[in-house]
């Protein structure tokens, strides 16, 4: 691992496995959606069984009910009711047909169907009673499957009275509610079934669901720490170094070859090229780029900066002394040179050791304000308004001069020639300002 790992190799692979994780979470979803919908249809056809099988007994017991009323009253209306339930509305038919749309309700099919053939046999017995009612009451419209009903000679002999009696009887008595009682023991064998195996289904797909939650959880968890894993390496192998290496250029030094094999390429050419424009600002004889009278670079050592230092950083302040040919015709070059050297001292008091003064004329200097990317704008005003506030001192004897300044950040530039063209305009634009002022250019 002497030349670092390859942040591109692992970083591809973990996104890998990531994406792996997270299709499998994403079809256990699916599959967990799936078994949810089982256990909902299951229980939703679970409660349509049990009502179709109650509904069996309901209309079982409304035909008793009405047949009942037919023989105690002899009233046609009860017996309408019971034919129109029976031929019409037929509930007992429509809970079996519901019943039998399922293969594994066969038991509770069997049970259900028993129940429906007690109830059919039953339905002769309440036949016989109301064709007593009929030829007790010399009833006239009755439902024609009545005609087919003969009563026995004995219960034809019966008075009127009689008739109604026996009819009674004979839907009342221990025989017809022990028929009764079988259709009830048959209906609730088949709820039996129907909750058995309501309750099969709903366990198997109860194991199958906790499977799956047990799926995505493990999975869900994986994927968390392969994230975690992933920011942890990726803040070791290329932000931490990053991070690093941007407080190294900040202090002008070398840039230590740490972390991913990426970067520490990148750094090892960011340190050659350190290396090299170090030994060439270096090799500068000093009175070759440096101005003799204040100390400040000279044009040969400005036209040497703008190559070396990152303009991307950097920002341009071009500075140029007002009414300066007056001072020099009203006292003297002597006085005029004095000036210079007090703007240059000024400069270097009020800007950073790494910022570079140049004197690239008679009275106009530049000053590189450099790694100042994201430098705040109200702080290069105040500094300006410090230089003007120093040089309008007079406590030296000198007499007090101003500055129109022209300020350009070095990123918004094409190349060093725009930068300056721009600089020198925005510095122009100060002194059709009233000079003594300044102007960012935009």
């Amino acid at each position: 691992m002497e030349n670092g790992i390859s942040h591109r190799i692992v970083h591809m692979w973990l996104v890998m496995i990531i994406l792996i994780f997270s299709g499998t979470v994403v079809l256990a979803s699916f599959r967990l959606t799936d078994t949810f919908l089982d256990i909902t249809s299951a229980s939703r056809q679970n409660n349509e069984l049990q009502k179709a099988a109650r509904e069996l007994m309901n209309a079982s017991d409304y035909l008793t009910e009405q047949v009942q009323r037919f023989t105690v009253s002899g009233d046609e209306i009860f017996m309408d009711r019971y034919f129109t339930e029976a031929f019409e509305s037929k509930r007992r038919e429509e809970a079996t047909a519901k019943m039998s749309v399922n293969d594994r309700t066969d038991a509770a099919l069997a049970h259900l169907q028993e129940a429906m053939d007690n109830s059919v046999k039953l339905m002769d017995t309440e036949y016989y009673a109301m064709r007593l009612v009929i030829e007790a009451g010399d009833i006239k419209g009755y439902p024609e499957v009545l005609a087919g009903v003969g009563l026995s000679s004995e219960d034809a002999a019966l008075s009127p009275e009689e008739k109604m009696k026996l009819a009674t009887e004979m839907v009342h008595d221990e025989n017809y509610y022990e028929q009764k009682d079988k259709i009830r023991d048959a209906m609730q064998e088949s709820l039996d079934e129907v909750e058995r195996l309501s309750k099969d289904i709903e366990e198997t797909e109860l194991a199958s669901l906790k499977g799956e939650i047990r799926m995505v959880r493990g999975a869900i968890i994986i994927q968390a720490l392969l994230i975690f894993f992933l920011i942890w390496l990726t803040t070791r192998l290329a932000i931490n170094p990053v991070l690093n290496a941007v407080e190294q250029i900040k202090a002008d030094c070398p840039i230590p070859e740490t972390g991913s094999n990426e970067f520490r390429y990148l750094a090892n050419a960011y340190n050659k090229m350190y290396e090299k424009n170090k030994s060439s600002l270096e090799s500068l004889n000093y009175k070759a780029s440096h101005d003799e009278l204040t100390g400040a670079y000279n044009r040969a050592g400005y036209d040497l900066l703008l190559k070396t230092i990152d303009l991307n950083t950097t920002y341009m302040m071009l500075f140029d002394v007002d009414n300066f040919k007056t001072i020099n015709d009203t006292y003297g070059h002597e006085t005029g040179d004095k000036v210079l050297k007090k703007i240059v001292e000024v400069l270097k008091r009020v800007f950073r050791d790494d910022d570079c003064i140049c004197r690239i004329g008679g009275d106009e200097f530049v000053v590189f304000m450099v790694h100042s990317g994201n430098l705040k704008r109200r702080l290069i005003e105040s500094k300006i308004g410090q230089i003007n506030s120093d040089l309008a001192n007079t406590d030296d004897g000198l007499p007090p001069i101003s500055i129109s300044v022209g300020i350009m950040n070095g990123k918004e530039a094409a190349d060093a020639k725009d930068l300056y063209e721009m600089t020198d305009a925005a510095m122009y634009e100060s002194k059709k300002n009233g000079k003594g002022t300044y102007t960012f250019h935009s």
